[in-house]
């Protein structure tokens, strides 16, 4: 039996509001919903039968809606998976004006909702975003454990978790995604896929994918794309504010939504922390707590990179140039050149070392900081 979490997200409607919650497969949405709203109608357009009904006549859900009994209609009606009948949302968009009921609207893929006519409420839904657990959701959190698992709910500790990895990568995101019609050749998108995990946390080059993958630049940035709109995927840019320093060019680095499936897909087991493999899956960890932190605490800055010509770099800047964080299983001397420079160029408010050792220091203006204090911050709203 799946272990239940506490999930940080806060979706809280004030009467007659309306919100689309979005989030990838398997990150524990529909359990959250469930819970969530106890009393609310709930609809899931996994099931082919409701689907098919919809998608044929969605005046069929206001048909559904006014048989229910009125006490049921004062909670939102919550619809699951709503991407599957993107032409429900001109009749859910009816029933707000009409009928005054509210409704929250749940999915894992934006990519079809992107199309043109597709009615996305005309702003009347509030946007909210669901991410894979966070340490501070799990309890006894383990870092190897969380490192090679990953954070989907369904997957987290399981001692067969590469079967389940593995299940996620084919039936889901090579699979699925080609069914729904997101790419038109399953074959190179498969291909694309496999050659991403050679720049996974790294600059995206976009003509080298295209060569290893026989397709065009046009058809990798589409793909890129894909992975973005199903939330599989993101794009961190570099920090763009003028330096002294020539910095690299606007491509983006690329990383997938969990850690575990991102370590599956380039084929790492870590066992210890004393190699480069864990260095880079550790980086990704914080990302991801630095995803989930700025949504749950509805925080609006910037995550970016930072890296010159001649190689200086800093994982991440927040805002505009206020925080910047670099994060290293183990602190060495060498390992603040980069930092340095940018506290040179730019003067940040602060600048942090996320490590994986036990003892919390400050180097000149750096402040080597173990990460469960500096997720513990980032989680209080403390950091920015």
């Amino acid at each position: 039996m799946q272990k239940y979490y506490i999930r940080k997200l806060d979706l809280q409607l004030p009467a007659n509001q309306s919100a689309f919650l979005w989030g990838p497969r398997q990150c524990g949405k529909s359990t959250y919903l469930r819970e969530q709203f106890k009393q609310s109608i709930y609809i899931d357009l996994l099931d082919f039968d409701r689907r098919d009904r919809f998608s044929v006549r969605p005046t069929a859900l206001g048909e559904m809606l006014q048989a229910q009994p009125s006490a049921k209609l004062t909670y939102p009606v919550v619809i699951d998976e709503v991407q599957n009948v993107p032409s429900l949302l001109d009749e859910v968009h009816r029933l707000i004006e009409n009928n005054h009921y509210s409704f929250v609207l749940c999915g894992s893929s934006a990519r079809k909702l992107k199309a043109p006519g597709v009615n996305l409420l005309g702003g009347r839904a509030w946007r909210f975003h669901m991410y894979p657990l966070t340490m501070g959701e799990i309890g006894e959190f383990d870092l190897l454990t969380s490192l090679n698992c990953g954070l989907l709910p369904a997957i987290y500790g399981r001692q067969n978790y590469r079967r389940s990895l593995d299940a996620y990568v084919n039936n889901y995101l090579e699979t699925e995604i080609y069914n729904e019609a997101y790419v038109r050749n399953a074959q190179s998108f498969s291909r694309f896929f496999k050659a991403m995990r050679f720049f996974h946390g790294e600059i995206l080059n976009y003509s080298s994918i295209a060569r290893d993958c026989g397709v065009s630049n046009h058809t990798v940035r589409t793909y890129v794309e894909v992975l973005e709109d199903t939330l599989v995927g993101y794009l961190v840019y570099p920090f763009s504010r003028p330096s002294k320093r020539r910095t690299i060019s606007s491509k983006p680095k690329f990383y997938l939504f969990d850690v575990g499936l991102a370590n599956f897909v380039c084929g790492r087991t870590l066992d210890h922390r004393s190699t480069s493999e864990f260095g880079k899956s550790f980086e990704h960890l914080i990302l991801t707590e630095i995803w989930a932190a700025r949504s749950y605490l509805e925080k609006d800055f910037e995550i970016s990179f930072w890296r010159t010509k001649s190689g200086l770099d800093v994982d991440f800047v927040l805002g505009d140039g206020q925080i910047a964080v670099e994060v290293k299983s183990r602190v060495r001397s060498r390992d603040l050149r980069g930092i340095n420079a940018f506290i040179e160029e730019h003067k940040p408010r602060s600048a942090i070392v996320v490590t994986a050792e036990d003892d919390r220091r400050r180097i000149g203006f750096v402040e080597i900081m173990p990460y469960r204090v500096f997720i513990s911050l980032l989680n209080d709203g403390l950091l920015i």
